[in-house]
């Protein structure tokens, strides 16, 4: 690959890494709205646990957001949004579609932004 298509390839994943970080944020702040916790209790699991799973979005995309911690925070959110997976599908709600593109998207920042591995 030339240089100046790794350059564009990079280019594109920092973009990716900015609107990851800025929609997992929005959409957590929301997540820990007090209103949110209507459609959480049909998990049956405690209140707690979803302002946990929130702050964690919180903290990973500020991290994602930020270039010397960019890594951190997408492995993170990769963690989160694994965990947020497995209970939407174990309380049978099987519209994971939007956290499994997250997942993705965190993946790829994080193994870009790590750099090469040998």
């Amino acid at each position: 690959m030339s240089e100046a298509m790794t350059r564009r390839a990079y280019n594109a994943i920092t973009v990716l890494q900015g609107t990851l970080g800025i929609v997992v944020l929005i959409e957590a702040m929301l997540f820990v709205l007090p209103h949110a916790g209507h459609d959480f209790a049909k998990t049956h699991m405690p209140q707690a646990f979803r302002l946990a799973l929130g702050w964690g979005e919180i903290a990973g995309a500020i991290l994602l957001l930020i270039p010397k911690t960019a890594v951190q925070g997408a492995w993170l959110l990769l963690i989160i949004f694994a965990l947020a997976i497995g209970i939407h599908l174990l309380h049978g709600m099987p519209n994971v579609g939007a956290l499994v593109v997250y997942t993705a998207a965190a993946w790829t920042v994080a193994r870009v932004k790590a750099g090469p591995v040998l």
